[in-house]
C-alpha cells in the first residue's frame, strides 16, 4: 500500500455510570467533535456490524464510533483522543496495511501507552 493509505480506528467507549441516553449522547458528542478534524470520515457503528458482546441502541452500537483518517492526520486524531478521553475506559481497534491492533485503557496512562503503540503500529505498517 501507498504511504497515503488510510487508518481506520473503531472507538468502544464504556461508562458504567452512564443510562443508555447518556452513553449515546456522549458517543454523539464525540463524533461530532472528530468529524470537526480532519478526518476523511466519522460514524456511529451500525448494529449489522456488532462485535460479540456489545449492546445495541436503536440500529446503532452503544458507546460505538468508527473513524476514517489519513496517516498524515493520524497523529492529530490520536492527540485529539488522548485529551478528549484520557480518565475514561475505551476500546480503540486500529485497522492499517491490512492489520488489526486492539487496545484497551481505563486511563490516562494507559491511554497515552495505547496512542504510542498505536501510532507505532501505524509507522511500521
Amino acid at each position: 500500500m501507498s504511504s497515503e493509505s488510510n487508518v481506520k480506528l473503531t472507538i468502544a467507549l464504556s461508562n458504567p455510570d452512564l443510562d443508555a441516553d447518556e452513553q449515546e449522547r456522549e458517543t454523539r458528542n464525540l463524533l461530532r467533535e472528530i468529524k470537526d478534524l480532519d478526518v476523511e470520515n466519522a460514524e456511529l457503528v451500525a448494529v449489522t456490524e456488532s462485535p460479540v458482546g456489545s449492546k445495541a441502541f436503536g440500529a446503532f452500537l452503544l458507546g460505538v464510533l468508527q473513524a476514517e483518517v489519513s496517516l498524515a492526520n493520524f497523529k492529530k486524531l490520536l492527540g485529539f483522543l488522548g485529551d478528549r478521553l484520557g480518565n475514561k475506559t475505551i476500546e480503540l481497534e486500529v485497522e492499517a496495511n491490512g492489520k488489526k491492533l486492539k487496545l484497551k485503557a481505563s486511563s490516562r496512562e494507559e491511554l497515552t501507552a495505547a496512542l504510542e503503540a498505536a501510532q507505532k503500529f501505524v509507522a511500521v505498517g
